[in-house]
C-alpha cells in the first residue's frame, strides 16, 4: 500500500473523512475480495497522483462492519468520495483508473 493511502478504522473514520475538508476517497475492501486486490495498484497510483489535492483512504470492511453498515456498503469493492464530510459519489465494483480520476477531478473543480 502506498504511503499516501491512509488506513482507516471505525474509530478513525470520522476524523479522517467526515471532519475533513476537501475530497476524500474511501476504498471499502476485504482480504477475500479478488476485485479489491485488482484495484489495489490503481488506488495506490491515484494516491500518488492526487497527493496534496485529495486524501485517499482504505477501510477493511470485515474488520469495520459498523462503518460499512453506516454507509450502506453492500458490495465490494465500493469507493465513496466524500467532500467536506458529505458523500458526493459512489463507485461499486472494479472500476477504471480513468473513472476514479474523473470523479475526483469533478470534486476538485466544483
Amino acid at each position: 500500500m502506498s504511503s499516501n493511502v491512509i488506513p482507516l478504522t471505525n474509530a478513525t473514520f470520522a476524523e479522517h473523512v467526515l471532519q475533513s475538508s476537501g475530497p476524500v476517497l474511501v476504498d471499502f475492501w476485504a482480504e477475500w475480495c479478488a476485485p479489491c486486490k485488482q484495484l489495489l495498484p490503481i488506488v495506490d497510483d491515484i494516491a500518488e497522483e492526487y497527493a496534496g489535492e485529495a486524501r485517499i483512504c482504505k477501510i477493511n470492511a470485515d474488520e469495520n462492519k459498523e462503518t460499512m453498515q453506516q454507509f450502506q456498503v453492500r458490495g465490494l469493492p465500493t469507493m465513496i468520495l466524500f467532500v467536506d464530510g458529505k458523500e458526493k459519489a459512489r463507485l461499486v465494483g472494479l472500476v477504471s483508473k480513468t473513472r476514479i480520476a474523473q470523479v475526483i477531478d469533478e470534486a476538485l473543480e466544483a
